[in-house]
């Protein structure tokens, strides 16, 4: 179970940060999410040696179960660094790209930026990088020259709107920046808060495993029952 949860977390991570690909360029902002689809895959192999070894009561297989699980849970240590690190840089990365993307936007749907811009300012209910003034400095805004800005920046409730700047109370008044970056740092703190929530998990299987080894080698009925003998 946690090992689909932590593929869960990490896939929606991907999926997620697919919308607002254009907006960064450090494609290794998605490590985090990386390891913990892998850790996750490990885990559930994990799982199945450590249910084996206890049904079995191998003190070999537990010992072992114990052992991946204490790497596992340093990776997951890594995960929640790494995440911490990541989540620092995603404004510095959406600052730098933000305006590229924007100059780039021409208002068509088979290009993919102009797509993206539209999503996220639909999707966040923002208009502009700062607020909607910023459309007037576009390559966009200059050559359609009908003093509007893109419909996405229409209020949803509003369905006569032309995102005609004449009519300003039309159009969301919010920036886009910033609700991308605490949206990108929303979906970190989902990886390293889930890596955290399993590295407990982990904690707790290794003093289980550690618990059954202890009266593995102190109770001489184990070696009673294993040999055949009887034990009252």
């Amino acid at each position: 179970a946690a090992a689909g949860i932590l593929c869960y977390v990490g896939a929606y991570v991907f999926i997620t940060y697919d919308d607002y690909d254009h907006f960064f360029e450090d494609v290794y902002t998605l490590i985090p999410a990386v390891i913990i689809i892998a850790v996750g895959t490990l885990l559930f192999i994990i799982g199945l040696i450590g249910c084996c070894a206890t049904i079995r009561e191998s003190r070999c297989g537990l010992a072992t179960f114990v052992i991946i699980l204490l790497l596992v849970f340093v990776t997951e240590v890594v995960v929640v660094v790494l995440g911490y690190i990541y989540r620092a840089k995603v404004e510095d990365e959406v600052d730098h790209s933000i305006r590229k993307v924007y100059n780039g936007y021409n208002g068509t749907n088979p290009d993919a930026a102009s797509r993206a811009i539209d999503y996220v300012q639909r999707q966040l209910r923002c208009c502009g990088i700062h607020n909607y003034s910023d459309w007037e400095n576009t390559v966009w805004f200059k050559q359609t020259k009908n003093n509007s800005v893109p419909l996405s920046c229409c209020k949803a409730a509003l369905s006569n709107c032309t995102g005609s700047l004449t009519h300003p109370m039309d159009l969301y008044s919010e920036g886009c920046e910033a609700l991308v970056v605490k949206k990108l740092q929303e979906i970190m703190m989902y990886v390293i808060w889930a890596a955290l929530a399993f590295a407990a998990i982990q904690l707790l299987g290794m003093l289980c495993a550690c618990i059954v080894l202890c009266r593995r080698s102190r109770d001489p009925a184990y070696e009673l029952l294993i040999t055949g003998g009887t034990y009252a």
